[in-house]
């Protein structure tokens, strides 16, 4: 654990500048990330750099689907004054007062507070900033967490509108219950890794031969969780099921995703006729921000063995609050681009951890994979009653921008060891797929593979700076 006289003493630099950038992929080409409610994502990022007064750098991610990516990164750029010119040792020292005065902002907060394009920009400074520290330190996020104290850890988070859930005092007593046993759980996650599943076989645009190819490879590279995207017609849906039951067999756990697209009696009735396929949970099945719909849909597929697991889009920790404590997820899942980034996704941890419902943190995209495998190290480590029935998601595509990806083998996130949240990108990265002006995109705009409607409208360019 961290010594009160070691804790931050190497954060006292200045930050003297904030860039933003607009990073995309091309995924629609592909139909990778299709789902009911998505048919053609192009995955994309903001992507923030922090530059301060002693040279070192700080870079996050926050995530999008293509068309907004803009949008988020102006607001990133527009929120630059509340922490140009902050000293990072001062930031940190008590991180969750500051996250309340960052999200809280007198005229700002009129747009949120604290979800929605403000929630995702926010995030994606506050994972800079975390990205920022973890240099400074030598060290990788998840081991800055495991090795604070409980009132550290505590001092991080932004505990306004929870108490009635979790209070400071709680929190931590929790983290104090393995304190004791912490060097040996760190030791089995750092030698066994993270247990994973993979939504990679799934995808709603991939025809069933590529459903059954992709099986087969993942099968052997270890895998034994399966998620399958489901929602749009249900004989496809049923016909899809079947291929990958034949593929996967029936010892191995089947998951699947509606992304949103179904009202609350649609959902138990379209899974009720999915149940022969033995499905462990259903993903999204309504409004992420529907908690009453989300308890009918438990409630009545409980008998059936299939829990509900929800959490990628939820806006703010306390939505969570209001799921965790009603009953209206079975498996959490976190998002590390969403909400105010690593402080209120710890916040979440808590509670989960509270009502000892299984953490499965959502991933793929662009740095989700490579930020969550941090945040679920310190839960496992820290936080969890169990390792059971807490898999990590798991795409394998776009992990080659990053000059440290997350790795998978033998269906197992091996731990990170370098310093920082595995979030800086190539420089060839930024320099291709900068939007709309990187080289693969203006080879896609000429060839008259991609047209994009957008780009007839005005755009400001970035950074805007007044």
């Amino acid at each position: 654990m961290c010594s009160s006289e070691s804790y931050l003493s190497s954060l006292d630099v200045q930050i003297v500048d904030l860039t933003v950038e607009d990073i995309r992929f091309p995924t629609s080409l592909e139909l990778d990330g299709s789902d009911a409610i998505h048919p053609s994502p192009d995955y994309a990022a903001c992507y923030v750099v922090l530059n301060t007064n002693s040279g070192q750098r700080g870079f996050g991610i926050t995530f999008t689907l293509g068309r907004g990516n803009e949008i988020v990164a102006h607001c990133i750029d527009s929120l630059r004054f509340l922490v140009v010119g902050c000293n990072l040792k001062e930031i940190f020292t008590n991180m969750g007062a500051w996250l309340y005065k960052v999200n809280n902002e007198g005229q700002l907060r009129w747009l949120g507070p604290e979800k929605g394009v403000i929630g995702l920009s926010v995030g994606g400074i506050v994972n800079a900033l975390w990205d920022l520290r973890a240099r400074l330190e030598g060290k990788p996020v998840w081991k800055i967490l495991v090795d604070s104290t409980p009132e550290q850890i505590v001092s991080l988070i932004d505990f306004t509108y929870l108490t009635d859930c979790i209070t400071e005092e709680e929190a931590i007593t929790m983290l104090e219950k393995y304190r004791e046993s912490v060097e040996d759980r760190e030791k089995d996650i750092v030698d066994n890794g993270i247990a994973t599943y993979t939504t990679a076989v799934g995808w709603l645009g991939y025809d069933d031969n590529k459903i059954r190819r992709l099986s087969k490879q993942f099968l052997s590279e270890g895998f034994t969780d399966f998620k399958m995207k489901v929602g749009s017609n249900l004989q496809d849906d049923i016909r899809r099921l079947k291929t990958i039951r034949e593929c996967i067999g029936w010892e191995n756990n089947l998951m699947v995703d509606a992304n949103q697209k179904w009202s609350c009696g649609q959902a138990i009735d379209w899974m009720k006729k999915l149940t022969e396929f033995k499905p462990l949970w259903i993903e999204e099945p309504t409004s992420p921000d529907d908690v009453i719909a989300h308890k009918q849909i438990s409630e009545a597929l409980h008998p059936y063995g299939i829990g509900v697991a929800t959490g990628e889009a939820c806006q703010n920790r306390v939505m969570f609050k209001q799921f965790l404590a009603s009953g209206g997820m079975q498996f959490c899942q976190i998002d590390s681009a969403r909400m105010s980034g690593v402080n209120e996704v710890l916040a979440v941890l808590l509670m989960a951890a509270k009502y000892d419902i299984p953490v499965c943190p959502h991933a793929g995209g662009v740095g989700l994979c490579e930020m969550v495998q941090h945040l679920q190290a310190f839960y496992l480590i820290r936080l969890s009653s169990s390792q059971k029935n807490r898999w990590t998601e798991w795409v394998d595509h776009l992990h080659w921008p990053f000059t440290n990806p997350a790795v998978v083998k033998s269906a197992r996130y091996i731990v990170p060891n370098a310093p920082g949240y595995s979030t800086e990108l190539k420089e060839e990265c930024k320099r291709d797929y900068a939007y709309p002006n990187g080289k693969v995109w203006k080879e896609l705009f000429n060839s008259g593979k991609y047209v994009d409607p957008s780009l007839k409208q005005k755009m400001f360019p970035l950074p805007h700076k007044i």
